[in-house]
């Protein structure tokens, strides 16, 4: 990722929609030329020059302080996520070449068997691990039942890690029947989570290679990636659609991994009596039947792609 390009167009983004009504700002004047705030006043709402603003906004962060990158924060009234991937941004930019370099030679996180066991000792909840790519890297057996038409698209990589962004983009008849009336907010969803990610680990090649891939064949994921908006994915609801189920409204948590940086278990629960947690109970018999463990070795759950789906 170019980091400087990168921060030019967040910051440029998040200016644009800011109305100097929203900011608290007379608006002068009729047609502004510019949509959103101008310079001009970013800096002054920021506490500095024009000049210095003009060049964070061409994407030179180095030397920046954490009381400018608040100040800005709360100029272009970025949410959580949005002034983390700031604050990453910065960080990059004022990486050494020694952590540049370790950064690009580190081996990408792997899920540790005392991981998977943990899975597998939810039998009753759907739960599986993934990375900040969307690849997920391990599940149980009812979060293999869950994301059945994940694992069987013929869109994933044979040999390596399902990723949820590749069924979204490259799979996407049954990518949105899967989610529903909820498929555009997933597909924007999905996108913040790996721009987020991006802004975390700039050096990853194997995301760099999954955005190119997605920006080639995919017109939504380019729109959706030139928004650079950014997300947290840590709590919340979703409702699947599932082609044996039917309708699921899930609740889930995500449980990050400290030792594991990079990693999080998402956890999926129904409220009791209700009809979800009856459709829950029928996957938990469906899965039962040994179908979605297909492949699997032991008591771990296969979520690699061996040979393509008929």
């Amino acid at each position: 990722m170019d980091l400087k390009t990168e921060t030019r167009e967040f910051l440029s983004t998040r200016r644009a929609r800011i109305t100097p009504e929203r900011a608290g700002l007379p608006a002068y004047g009729g047609h502004r030329r510019v949509p959103g705030l101008r310079r001009e006043e970013v800096s002054m709402l920021a506490g500095v020059s024009v000049d210095y603003y003009t060049r964070l906004e061409r994407g030179n962060l180095g030397g920046v302080s954490e009381e400018v990158l608040e100040s800005l924060a709360e100029a272009l009234q970025l949410d959580e996520a949005e002034r983390g991937h700031l604050f990453d941004l910065a960080r990059a930019a004022n990486a050494s070449g020694a952590a540049r370099s370790r950064a690009r030679r580190a081996p990408a996180p792997v899920l540790r068997p005392a991981v998977q066991r943990i899975l597998d000792a939810m039998p009753d909840v759907p739960a599986f691990v993934r990375n900040g790519r969307l690849d997920v890297l391990g599940c149980n057996v009812l979060g293999r039942a869950l994301y059945a038409p994940l694992f069987e698209s013929a869109e994933q990589t044979i040999g390596g890690p399902v990723n949820a962004a590749r069924f979204m983009f490259l799979d996407p008849t049954p990518a949105r029947a899967f989610w529903g009336e909820k498929a555009d907010r997933i597909a924007h969803d999905s996108v913040a989570i790996i721009r987020a990610e991006a802004g975390r680990n700039p050096y990853d090649t194997s995301l760099t290679a999954l955005v190119g891939e997605l920006s080639t064949r995919s017109e939504d994921f380019r729109r959706l990636w030139a928004s650079h908006d950014v997300r947290y994915h840590r709590s919340g609801t979703k409702v699947f659609c599932h082609p044996v189920v039917g309708r699921m409204e899930l609740d889930f948590e995500a449980l990050v991994l400290p030792a594991d940086p990079g990693l999080q278990v998402n956890v999926y629960t129904a409220a009791p009596s209700s009809p979800s947690a009856d459709a829950l109970t029928l996957l938990a018999s469906w899965a039962a039947t040994g179908r979605p463990a297909a492949g699997a070795t032991s008591s771990a759950v296969a979520v690699g792609r061996d040979e393509p789906v008929a």
